[in-house]
């Protein structure tokens, strides 16, 4: 691969093709096939984010062996979702390899500055959302976003949220996490200025229906700008708000 990287760099500096037609070139690079996996090596190239490694259903080698691939390719800082306690520690002596207990997320590297044009706040309406919440928060803040949590403000004790007006208020992006009816996104749509991103939980008692219940009263919300991602889909929120805190950088770069 690092030959025909070459190929196209030397293409360029010898006016065979332009810049624009290289970095195309790149793009299209596929990916290493270690047999149980396609690793797509420049998904960044493509994206601007790198591939995360979702662990569930994963054995701890397979992902040993994925990490190893992208260490290969020069990517230092890997992302590892849904990993077990007990996952990770077959492979803590990845060197520089951290876990995240309540967000069941294993990080590679140093996780970067924050870079984006604001703040990201990640809002749960009780404690049980909170194992979510994380996902959503270490994945934000591993693809450099600055995150302030506010955790339990739930519609219940509707104080407790209004006592954060400052933080909701001068957010760029927000994520409001929630079960049982899932209010807490058109509370929160109606008092911001930014997009809203609901994440509905699977937590409630039986005519939740793990989660089915939030998740329809948040696609039904009367409040504008808000968006909804699937049922625990910390990962998923987070990796959206991060774009979306982004989106200038991207303006700046085009010009």
């Amino acid at each position: 691969m690092e030959e025909d990287i070459r190929d196209i760099l030397d293409a360029v500096k010898n006016s065979e093709i332009t810049v624009e037609e290289a970095v195309l070139r790149l793009k299209k690079k596929p990916f290493e096939d270690i047999d149980f996996a396609k690793v797509d090596l420049h998904r960044k190239l493509r994206q601007g984010a790198s591939e995360v490694i979702y662990g569930a259903g994963k054995t701890p080698e397979q992902i040993r062996q994925i990490v190893t691939a992208m260490h290969k390719s020069g990517q230092e800082n890997i992302l590892i979702t849904r990993i077990g306690r007990e996952a990770f520690e077959k492979i803590s002596d990845i060197p520089e390899i951290q876990y995240h207990d309540e967000a069941c997320i294993a990080t590679v590297g140093q996780i970067p500055s924050a870079s984006g044009i604001g703040k990201i706040v990640v809002a749960t309406g009780g404690t049980s959302d909170i194992p979510v919440a994380e996902e959503a928060a270490v994945t934000a803040e591993f693809l450099g976003n600055d995150v302030v949590r506010l955790y339990d403000v739930g519609v219940a004790g509707l104080h407790r949220l209004m006592s954060h007006l400052d933080d909701i208020m001068s957010a760029t992006v927000i994520i409001a996490i929630a079960g049982m009816e899932g209010a807490l996104a058109s509370v929160i749509g109606g008092l911001s200025d930014c997009p809203v991103i609901a994440v509905p939980t699977s937590v409630g008692y039986g005519a939740a229906f793990e989660g089915l219940s939030a998740l329809l009263s948040m696609l039904n919300s009367c409040a504008s700008g808000v968006s909804v991602v699937n049922i625990d889909n910390g990962f998923g929120a987070g990796y959206m708000a991060s774009m979306i805190n982004h989106i200038t950088g991207k303006k700046e770069k085009n010009k």
